[in-house]
């Protein structure tokens, strides 16, 4: 999956959209069941299956709409992500490519560049520059894909959470119905509770994909500072000094 800001942007959208959805539909849902309960020809069995299941149905939506609040809590990351990985693509590592050519043995070796002692010095002298340049631009393409991959991941586990929603959604308004019929058991108490009742370990396990996809990131950007402490390209932890 790549990531594009408009897909993105459009899966939060949806998302924000679909709580309000179900957050109005779990208000139907207790009414819907006492008015059904309530009704001369119902047995008392049935009435208590009725109200046992509209409040299963309201305590599984609840819990969903709070989790889905909690990770929309972060739902700026993603995007984030995205753009900074643009930043250090074209600002950091464009930059320090451009060093890397021009100070090249072979960029100094043209002829409008200087030749003889004095260029063979240059390049002697420039070479640390050249290192250096080259281990930001490597460095720099490392963080940005770090980024782009993080951002992805974002993507499909907010993907992920919609498609939850969606059937939860889907099941209530079916569990709504359902729960308006005279003709009603335990059985389908128990069913209606079994197609609404969205399983937590659908979210634990987006979460722990989530997770496992941004610690290995986390593994990459830890590299990356090894890269930023390498004497070799870094003498003392400082860009190595120019020489006249």
């Amino acid at each position: 999956m790549s990531f594009s800001s408009a897909q993105y942007q459009a899966t939060i959208d949806k998302l924000v959209k679909g709580t309000e959805d179900l957050a109005a539909k779990l208000q139907e849902v207790g009414p819907k069941a006492e008015s059904t309960a309530n009704k001369w020809f119902i047995p008392k069995p049935i009435a208590d299956a009725l109200i046992w299941c509209a409040n299963k149905l309201i305590e599984a939506g609840s819990w969903l709409l709070k989790k889905i609040g909690e990770v929309l809590e972060g739902a700026a990351a993603p995007i984030t992500f995205f753009f900074y990985a643009n930043d250090w693509q074209s600002d950091v590592r464009g930059k320090a490519s451009t060093v890397t050519g021009e100070t090249a043995a072979d960029a100094l070796k043209a002829p409008d560049k200087w030749e003889g002692e004095a260029g063979s010095a240059y390049a002697k002298a420039v070479k640390d520059q050249t290192t250096a340049a080259t281990q930001v631009e490597t460095s720099a393409d490392k963080v940005a894909t770090a980024l782009t991959f993080s951002a992805v991941a974002g993507l499909a586990f907010y993907v992920a959470i919609g498609v939850i929603l969606a059937k939860f959604i889907i099941a209530t308004v079916a569990a709504i119905a359902a729960l308006g019929s005279v003709v009603f058991s335990w059985a389908g108490a128990a069913l209606i509770v079994e197609e609404a009742g969205v399983n937590s370990a659908l979210i634990i396990a987006a979460v722990t994909t989530l997770v496992a996809a941004l610690g290995t990131q986390a593994q990459q950007m830890s590299v990356v500072q090894g890269e930023a402490q390498d004497n070799s390209a870094f003498p003392g932890g400082k860009w190595p000094s120019g020489t006249a």
